[in-house]
């Protein structure tokens, strides 16, 4: 299909009616006011999740399970989005999609290292399966064979072929030296993100316009908290934080990643770029707490920005790419929430590191 108003046509249809079953605010306020684990699936179970929940005893309902299920609301929005996307509009679609598989890929390698203790009856793979994200046949890792192929560097030589092995071959140099995933994990995330920025920058007219500001949107916060984080809790040195974050972004440009890097005052830099948070020193005097809540203020953002493209002209790659997101941030809300009421948290303990809380 052509881009444009025929492109973009039936989807538009099929996004708007999926994006009128997201969680309304009142929705989340009923659930972050749940007694407990239980009552909150009660709730839960009479939304758009109650489809994934609802074929489970209640004994299989634990808080991990309940987790896993919410993932397959979105891989199903994803496989739905991409197949119905204009051809020139799936490549970014695809892009997005392969964020879950490099954190899946991630997770492999950190099992392999960490050899959980086995439940009963359940292998390695059984475990790693459990927590993967079920990304289908769009995924080209080797999986189960990474998993039981005992070493990392054993694990890697299975991606030959793959859209991994350029990057995990070369990063495979600092892991032989240093026998730590750090540098594995950094060559991903960076590679991953240099992609979908290049897949954003190569549409044409209003998708790149749309495109490059909530992509880029994404792009600055990952690039801004990965900097805040290997300064406040690696203490890394000036030239690794510039070697592992990205020289572009929309927003946060190169300056900005070396004025942290070279020890500006974090919290000017960020006022600097995102005028609207005014608070950013004080939060930031908590170096635990501090760094997560700043970065649930940055996805709320990145939500404002998402809300805004299903405003105006609807025939673009804005409105899929929207949808998708504002997904993600509502399950990863809903993580927060499962996690916080299984353990007894208080709303205070919780509600700042959601992104859905008021800014």
């Amino acid at each position: 299909m052509s881009s444009g108003v025929f492109g973009y046509a039936s989807i538009n249809a099929r996004v708007r009616a999926m994006y009128s079953s997201l969680l309304s605010p009142q929705d989340m306020a009923r659930l972050g006011e749940a007694e407990d684990f239980p009552a909150l699936l009660a709730i839960l179970k009479n939304t758009a999740y109650g489809p994934y929940l609802e074929n489970l005893k209640d004994k299989e309902l634990t808080p991990r399970r309940a987790l896993v299920q919410l993932k397959y609301r979105l891989a199903d929005a994803y496989n739905s989005v991409v197949y119905m996307s204009p051809g020139h509009a799936r490549p970014l679609l695809i892009q997005l999609y392969r964020y879950f598989e490099v954190g899946n890929l991630k997770a492999i390698l950190r099992s392999i290292l960490t050899l959980p203790t086995l439940d009963e009856g359940a292998s390695l793979w059984e475990q790693v399966n459990g927590v993967l994200f079920p990304m289908g046949a769009l995924s080209v890792l080797p999986a189960r064979a990474m998993v039981e192929s005992g070493s990392v560097p054993a694990a890697v030589e299975l991606l030959r072929g793959t859209r991994y092995e350029e990057t995990m071959s070369f990063a495979m140099k600092r892991y032989s030296a240093e026998q730590n995933l750090f540098p594995l994990e950094v060559a991903l995330d960076l590679n991953y993100w240099r992609q979908l920025w290049q897949e954003a920058k190569r549409l044409p007219g209003l998708d790149r316009d749309y495109a490059v500001r909530i992509v880029g949107s994404m792009l600055d916060m990952n690039n801004l908290m990965w900097v805040i984080r290997y300064k406040t809790y690696r203490q890394l040195s000036e030239e690794e934080l510039i070697n592992y974050t990205l020289p572009f972004g929309y927003h946060v440009q190169d300056e900005d990643v070396r004025a942290i890097a070279a020890g500006a005052d974090i919290s000017s830099v960020v006022g600097r770029i995102y005028p609207q948070m005014t608070d950013v020193a004080a939060l930031l005097e908590n170096p635990h707490s501090g760094p997560p809540q700043l970065e649930a203020r940055l996805k709320r953002h990145i939500a404002q920005q998402c809300f805004a493209a299903f405003t105006g002209n609807p025939f673009h790659i804005g409105i899929p790419i929207a949808f998708l997101i504002l997904t993600n941030l509502e399950i990863e809300n809903l993580t927060i929430l499962i996690e916080a009421k299984s353990s007894n948290l208080s709303e205070e303990k919780f509600r700042p590191y959601m992104s859905n809380a008021a800014a």
